[in-house]
């Protein structure tokens, strides 16, 4: 599989990368290990996880994704440094949720970062993390406080770099700003939503990371799974996950409204219908959609079983003609946003 630098860090990563926010809930522990195998016989060599995995967060499950990657690596006698793994810490989420880590005292100081990344080296059973990223944005707080946590955990060797996700173009260049202007070092990545129904990234954010040498991270390349088409003419597939948040909270019900809605329905029935007439899987062509942007450097995947990986794998022997291309840019000219 292809690889690209993460930023101007000296990591390089598959440009398809495995996301795990559904081990522990969708996907069981033999599971998750049968997954983490076939991905990197597939030539995955970048894993993305976080201390409040998996997802929707809660305090009884909270870590355990972290633990069954460190239990597998263990088991399978995984050698370490064959493998570059991604962990975050629990920002403040602005009343979507309480992240369930400290007691509901999720911040990004240098007191937290400390104290989160210590719980996740020891659940992954490693004494570093490649990449440790800030999961949630707090603009209110002093950049400087994290940055000069992050500086000295570099130096210690106990990560090799940092990275934001989830953030906006101005939270992306205050942390920069702040690092050049303290003499620190930069993020090397942004991890944020990004997909053929949802281009929201190639408004300010993909000038920002192509001019300042800052790699995105896309995750949710299926927009939630809704460009699967699993959502189409108003279906509700059991234990799926937006199926799951419209009987939820409110604030889950607001946000399998922003990814299935009329708009996103009539994009994804476009694409679906360009994929099929290509004669290429509608996951494995949204997949090769997303890693083909000069500001990707790895699109994160994440499947709930083993018989969903080959699609998604599929999409790093994929690339997508300069014609399709313009065709889906024409097509989504008038409606980049389809999910607000």
């Amino acid at each position: 599989m292809e690889q690209r630098r993460l930023g101007n860090s000296g990591i390089v990563v598959s440009t398809i990368g495995l996301g795990t926010m559904t081990f522990g809930i969708q996907a069981d522990k033999q599971e998750s290990y049968r997954i983490m195998d076939d991905a990197i016989e597939g030539g995955i060599d970048f894993f993305d996880t976080a201390e409040i995995y998996p997802v929707p967060p809660t305090k009884k499950l909270a870590g355990i994704t972290e633990t069954w990657i460190g239990d597998w690596m263990k088991d399978k006698s995984i050698n370490r440094e064959s493998l570059i793994i991604a962990s975050k810490i629990a920002g403040p989420a602005h009343g979507w949720f309480n992240p369930p880590v400290r007691s509901g005292n999720a911040a990004i100081d240098g007191f937290s970062i400390r104290r989160a990344l210590e719980g996740s080296l020891r659940r992954l059973k490693t004494d570093y993390i490649d990449l440790y990223q800030i999961h949630w944005p707090d603009h209110s707080m002093r950049a400087l406080d994290a940055l000069e946590t992050l500086n000295d955990l570099v130096r210690e060797g106990k990560i090799r770099t940092y990275g934001l996700s989830n953030d906006t173009c101005y939270g992306l260049m205050k942390w920069l700003s702040e690092a050049d202007a303290a003499g620190l070092r930069r993020a090397d990545t942004i991890q944020n939503n990004f997909s053929v129904n949802n281009r929201r990234f190639e408004d300010e954010l993909s000038t920002a990371c192509i001019a300042e040498g800052v790699s995105c991270l896309p995750y949710s390349p299926l927009a939630g799974g809704v460009l699967t088409g699993k959502y189409n003419n108003g279906a509700k597939p059991k234990s799926a996950r937006f199926t799951e948040y419209l009987n939820g909270p409110h604030r889950q019900q607001q946000m399998a409204a922003r990814f299935i809605n009329d708009s996103s329905i009539t994009n994804t029935k476009a694409i679906i219908a360009i994929a099929q007439r290509e004669g290429i899987d509608p996951v494995t062509f949204a997949i090769a959609w997303s890693k083909q942007h000069d500001f990707v450097a790895s699109t994160l995947i994440g499947v709930s079983s083993l018989a969903q990986l080959p699609a998604n794998l599929a999409a790093a022997d994929i690339t997508i003609s300069d014609s399709i291309i313009q065709e889906i840019n024409t097509l989504t000219k008038s409606n980049l946003y389809p999910m607000g």
